[in-house]
C-alpha cells in the first residue's frame, strides 16, 4: 500500500492555498486586526521566543498591528559570549507580549468606535440645515425630512411611538447608565414597554445594549421579565450615547445634553451607518439575556476593575473613568482603592506600574 502522506502533492505547506504558505497572497486588511496566519506566526514566536524575519515577510500585519518588533540591539549584550538570538540577531523578530497587543488592539477598536460617533454628530449637524433645500419642494421637504430636530420630551416619545407602529422587523436600542436609574428613566421605560411588546408580537426583535453597570439593575431585570418575545439584551464597559434604531429605516439619537432634544434620522446610508455600529458593538458584548454569563475573576481581580485598570494605565482621571464606565465617582474610587490594596500597590504611579505587571489586561473584560 502506498504512504500517500509522504506524498510532497500531499503535503499541507505544499500547498498554494495553505494559510501559512508563504507564497499565499496575504489579503490587505485592518492592521488593528491581525488575520489569522499573522496570529498563527505570533504564536509561533511566542513560543520560540522569536521569529526570522524571513518567515514574516509576507505578513506585513505582523508589524503594522504590533505583534512583533524587531530584535533589539542591547549594548550589555554584545560580549561574544551571550547566546541569545533574539537580542543580537538582527534578523530576528521578537514577540511583543500578549497583555500589551490585546490592550492596544482593543484602545484602538474603542477610539475608532469614538471617532464614528463625533463623526455621525459632524454629520448631523452639517446636514441638518440643509434637509430643506434641494430639489424639493419646502412641502416635500417638511414632509419627510432625511434630519429632524424634535424638541420636548412628549414628541420624541411619540415620535419614537409613530416610527415603532409601523415596525415590522426589529428594535435596536443603546441604553447607557446615565439617567436610567433615576424617575425620567423609570418614565420612559414605561411608555416604551406596551411599543415594545406590541413589535415581539407582531414577530419582530429587540436587541438592546446597556452598560455593565446595569447588569443588576432592577428597571433591567423587571424589563426582560415582563417582556415576551425574542428579545436580547447584552452589555459592554462602555457604550455610546442613547440610541434607537427601527427596522433599520429611522433611528432616534439625543442632540443635547438634558434628553430634551432628538434627532430623527431618515438618510439611508446615515441609518445604515449607525445600525453597523451597533452590530460592532453588539459582537464585542456580553450576553445578559436570555442567557445571562457571567465574567470571571482574575487573579482576585473583577471585570469591572479591569476596565478601570484599562482606563488608569492611559492617564485617565476618577472622574473620567466613573463617566465612561456609567457609575459615579464614588464608586469608581471604591474599585480603584480595592484594586490597589489587591495588587498591593501604595501609590497611584506604583498603581499603574503594578497593573502592567500583574497581566490582569491580559484578557478582555
Amino acid at each position: 500500500m502506498t504512504d500517500t502522506a509522504a506524498h510532497p502533492a500531499n503535503d499541507p505547506a505544499n500547498h498554494p492555498h495553505h494559510p501559512h504558505d508563504p507564497h499565499h497572497p496575504h489579503d490587505p486588511h485592518d492592521p488593528q486586526d491581525p488575520c489569522p496566519r499573522a496570529i498563527a506566526l505570533y504564536e509561533r514566536a511566542l513560543r520560540e521566543g522569536g521569529l526570522d524575519r524571513q518567515h514574516a515577510a509576507s505578513l506585513p500585519c505582523l508589524l503594522e498591528s504590533g505583534l512583533l518588533d524587531p530584535a533589539r540591539q542591547d549594548p550589555a549584550a554584545q560580549d561574544p559570549t551571550v547566546q541569545d538570538p533574539t537580542v543580537q540577531d538582527p534578523a530576528r523578530l521578537t514577540p511583543v507580549p500578549p497583555a500589551l497587543v490585546l490592550h492596544r488592539l482593543l484602545r484602538a477598536a474603542g477610539d475608532r468606535v469614538l471617532r464614528e460617533r463625533r463623526h455621525s454628530a459632524r454629520l448631523a449637524e452639517a446636514f441638518a440645515p440643509l434637509t430643506r433645500i434641494g430639489g424639493r419642494s419646502g412641502t416635500e421637504a417638511d414632509r419627510s425630512p432625511a434630519i429632524r430636530v424634535v424638541s420636548g420630551t412628549g414628541r420624541i416619545n411619540e415620535a419614537i411611538t409613530g416610527a415603532m407602529a409601523g415596525a415590522v422587523s426589529e428594535l435596536l436600542c443603546v441604553q447607557p447608565n446615565l439617567h436610567y436609574s433615576d424617575s425620567r428613566g423609570a418614565a420612559a421605560q414605561a411608555v416604551a414597554m406596551d411599543r415594545d411588546q406590541a413589535l415581539l408580537d407582531r414577530g419582530g426583535r429587540i436587541r438592546t445594549l446597556y452598560q455593565h453597570t446595569q447588569r443588576q439593575m432592577p428597571l433591567v431585570l423587571a424589563r426582560y421579565e415582563q417582556l415576551r418575545g425574542d428579545a436580547e439584551a447584552r452589555s459592554l464597559d462602555e457604550v455610546t450615547d442613547r440610541l434607537i434604531v427601527v427596522d433599520r429605516d429611522v433611528a432616534f439619537l439625543p442632540a443635547g445634553a438634558d434628553g430634551t432634544v432628538a434627532l430623527e434620522v431618515r438618510h439611508p446610508a446615515l441609518v445604515e451607518f449607525l445600525a453597523a455600529t451597533f452590530d460592532r458593538l453588539w459582537w464585542q458584548a456580553t450576553p445578559l439575556y436570555p442567557q445571562a454569563v457571567h465574567r470571571p475573576s482574575l487573579n482576585g481581580v473583577t471585570p469591572r476593575q479591569r476596565a478601570i485598570a484599562g482606563l488608569l494605565v492611559e492617564g485617565h482621571t476618577d472622574a473620567v473613568i466613573a463617566d465612561r464606565l456609567g457609575m459615579n465617582i464614588r464608586t469608581a474610587r471604591v474599585h480603584i482603592a480595592k484594586l490597589a490594596t489587591t495588587l498591593g500597590s501604595e501609590s497611584r504611579a506604583q498603581l499603574g506600574y503594578l497593573i502592567g505587571r500583574s497581566g490582569i489586561l491580559d484578557r478582555e473584560a
